[in-house]
């Protein structure tokens, strides 16, 4: 932590931090200090001290949930009860993209108009499937809901799996049960990267990294994943290698770093589509439009898969703007309370 002088107004921060995280932050904190309170939330550094940060919310008010914007907090506590969901360490982090991923989306999936503003955005889009997941949605979805269950990508326990940061069910055109899922990011500046390569268990002679894309095929124990985990990740690779149209300009694994997020998500899509209640499953990043970091990353995986359609990029701006196609005044007043608390257009 350090205190550093913005405006001629003092903030505790973090130490590092990126010339937009740092105006997202500033932001941030001022909108907390305007509405919230001015009371410092605490994080413990690596060795167990606690510090002073000003974007944290301090304990006396996590109940209250002051960044959820008030008319969708009833229906995310009830979201929460069914799917059993875990609010992530920094959720009452002013910057949290869990909880920033709750205020762009359900307002608008639990608002009248929601056909009318998805079909906006989703191809083939017909209308939402109320009566799948929880009134058409779920956060941070997988297709399970125990910690007992793998689930298809048989990487699930207590503290790891892939999971979308939210799925939306819709029927199409065709009259056909269909699933949108969606990673949004606020202010980080890369997708998470490959835990097996990081892995202090990996077997650095039989576990090469280095490999391509067809060596591994060929050979899939060179994974840690595959070897170690037993995740599903490069058999449904392989059963849709295809979609990976590029793979061969990549000398070794293209999924250990920012893409191995993109990757796994996909998969899941893959693996849904198989196991057969969805009939198309397809996956999208949302992300601040100001937070330029995550481009090449999203760059490099269009590339890999040569812009398939089952991948989409938006910013919260674009879906925000199709909301606010919308002659309503609940959603305006909610437009307009995202972009201030944002500050976004």
């Amino acid at each position: 932590m350090k205190e550093q002088i913005v405006d001629g107004v003092i903030y505790k921060l973090p130490n590092k931090l990126s010339d937009f995280q740092l105006r997202l932050f500033v932001h941030l904190i001022n909108w907390k200090w305007k509405y919230i309170t001015k009371e410092v939330g605490w994080n413990k550094d690596p060795k167990g001290n606690l510090l002073p940060y000003d974007a944290i919310l301090p304990e006396s008010v996590h109940d209250s949930f002051p960044l959820i914007y008030p008319s969708v907090l009833a229906d995310l506590k009830l979201l929460k009860e069914k799917f059993d969901f875990k609010f992530h360490k920094h959720f009452n982090h002013m910057a949290s993209s869990q909880a920033a991923n709750a205020n762009l989306f359900l307002p608008i999936l639990l608002s009248a108009n929601v056909n009318d503003i998805l079909e906006q955005i989703i191809p083939n889009y017909c209308r939402l499937a109320i009566e799948d997941l929880y009134k058409g949605f779920r956060i941070e979805y997988w297709d399970g809901n125990s910690n007992k269950e793998k689930g298809v990508l048989k990487d699930h326990s207590a503290f790891a799996g892939t999971d979308s940061d939210i799925a939306i069910s819709y029927i199409n055109n065709k009259e056909e049960l269909c699933l949108w899922l969606v990673e949004h990011k606020l202010r980080e500046e890369e997708f998470t990267e490959c835990g097996g390569y990081k892995s202090k268990g990996r077997n650095k002679a039989k576990h090469i990294c280095k490999k391509s894309f067809t060596e591994i095929l060929e050979d899939k124990s060179s994974c840690y994943y595959h070897d170690v985990c037993n995740y599903e990740y490069w058999n449904i690779t392989e059963a849709n290698q295809s979609f990976f149209a590029n793979h061969s300009k990549h000398l070794m694994c293209a999924f250990k770093g920012g893409m191995n997020q993109l990757w796994r998500n996909q998969l899941l899509g893959f693996a849904l589509e198989k196991k057969g209640k969805y009939k198309y499953v397809h996956f999208s990043v949302v992300y601040h439009p100001d937070n330029h970091a995550l481009s090449q990353s999203i760059a490099d995986y269009k590339e890999l898969i040569n812009d398939n359609p089952k991948f989409s990029v938006f910013t919260s701006s674009e879906i925000l703007n199709a909301a606010y196609k919308i002659d309503d005044k609940e959603l305006l007043k909610w437009i307009n309370w995202y972009r201030e608390l944002y500050n976004t257009k």
